[in-house]
């Protein structure tokens, strides 16, 4: 199966979830792309030692997992871009939506 996750929440409980889930997903051999948009785009800043976004990013990009961000999103909180938030557009995430055969949001 086809998986998108959309996170827009900078919340670290909500993101880490939303990691944890993308990460089960691709255990289950479901191919998944992540799109992180609005206060999503701070993934990396909010993890904390009882949510460690960071660790549970790492994780599914070396299983193979896809992750794109809001370009718009990034700039306007002059954030740089990274391994876990390159700069894509609202057309890629288009495309994920089109392509999946499922999309959750977080």
């Amino acid at each position: 199966m086809r998986m998108g996750v959309i996170i827009s929440s900078n919340d670290a409980e909500t993101c880490w979830n939303a990691l944890r889930y993308a990460n089960f997903c691709v255990g289950q051999k479901d191919e998944v792309k992540i799109f992180l948009m609005g206060k999503g785009v701070e993934c990396q800043s909010i993890s904390t030692d009882k949510f460690n976004t960071v660790e549970q990013a790492k994780k599914f990009l070396q299983s193979g997992g896809k992750m794109l961000a809001c370009g718009t999103c990034i700039k306007s909180r002059d954030q740089e871009e990274t391994e876990m938030c390159p700069i894509n557009t609202m057309k890629d995430m288009y495309e994920i939506i089109k392509e999946s055969d499922k999309v959750v949001t977080f």
